[in-house]
């Protein structure tokens, strides 16, 4: 028979305070968490406008889901900002990072400058944005007619307005660039200093030391992204509010509308988790494409 260690008085003492400090948080995940999640998948299946008793539809409001134009307009629309969002806002903050891992002098303060625009609130830079792409006397049309340019109309133009927002959100990774600054300062510097006695230059320790040692964070950093991606909505809402012809309309805004303009809770409910569903299936599958380029200190692949 196996020995199986029994639990002293003072082990058994510990375990009981243990559960007694994190049971808050359980009931907390269950209550708020959990529960709501397991309401929404019930009312996806049927129709209801919070005032009148709810009618069970099966999956119709799945069905109409996909037939919805307004939904698929919506789903492009967000795939698009997701596309155009996810390698800048992973690839920059890491090339920003590395500038900021040199050591020269005040480097303190120009770390600050490139985290301060992350703890601004959206809403705060959604109104600094919508001043900056001001088509009328926006500072950058002001600095683009200054060097000869013609202006643009950046948000107000339904083929630049995806491309403004996903610049937007590189000015604000500053997260990101403190992350990636956090694995930076891991590496130890004696392979920089070894592969540089053997006449590596700057791109080439940055392409065989930084990237390789890195890719457990830009990993991370690459999930977060499309899960962030996939759920904007202030910046739409606040700045161009689904616009121009709804060339900005992304999922999680017309879910809001559906849901609190609407009424429609049971249809809303349905979008939920049809986004859910497209979320989880993308981070499925870079986890799986994860074996074959995420490499750990060990030397395993992820």
């Amino acid at each position: 028979m196996r020995n199986e260690k029994k639990m002293t008085a003072k082990e058994k003492t510990q375990l009981k305070w243990g559960y007694f400090f994190i049971g808050p948080s359980i009931i907390g995940l269950f209550c708020f968490n959990f529960g709501p999640m397991l309401f929404s998948l019930a009312i996806s299946f049927t129709e209801w406008d919070v005032i009148t008793p709810k009618v069970f539809v099966g999956l119709k409001n799945y069905r109409e889901l996909f037939r919805d134009p307004l939904v698929l307009q919506s789903l492009k629309v967000t795939f698009l900002y997701t596309f155009l969002t996810v390698p800048l806002v992973t690839c920059i903050p890491l090339l920003i990072a590395v500038l900021l891992n040199t050591r020269v002098k005040g480097m303190s303060v120009f770390r600050t400058i490139f985290y301060i625009p992350s703890i601004v609130p959206v809403v705060a830079s959604a109104a600094i944005w919508m001043y900056i792409y001001n088509p009328m006397y926006g500072l950058l049309n002001s600095v683009i007619r200054l060097c000869g340019g013609s202006t643009h109309n950046f948000i107000f133009d339904p083929k630049e307005v995806i491309p403004s927002l996903a610049v937007m959100a590189v000015w604000a990774a500053g997260n990101t660039v403190v992350i990636y600054l956090a694995g930076l300062q891991g590496i130890s510097r004696e392979l920089y200093e070894a592969a540089e006695l053997d006449g590596a230059g700057g791109i080439a320790r940055f392409r065989h030391i930084t990237v390789p040692l890195m890719t457990p964070i830009i990993f991370y950093n690459f999930v977060m992204a499309i899960i962030n991606s996939m759920q904007t909505f202030t910046q739409s809402y606040i700045m161009t509010d689904g616009g121009p012809a709804n060339a900005s309309l992304f999922y999680s805004l017309l879910l809001y509308r559906t849901a609190f303009k609407q009424s429609r809770m049971g249809y809303s409910a349905a979008m939920s988790w049809v986004l859910f569903v497209i979320i989880a299936v993308l981070t499925a599958l870079v986890f799986r494409s994860s074996d074959r380029w995420v490499i750990y200190e060990n030397g395993d692949k992820g």
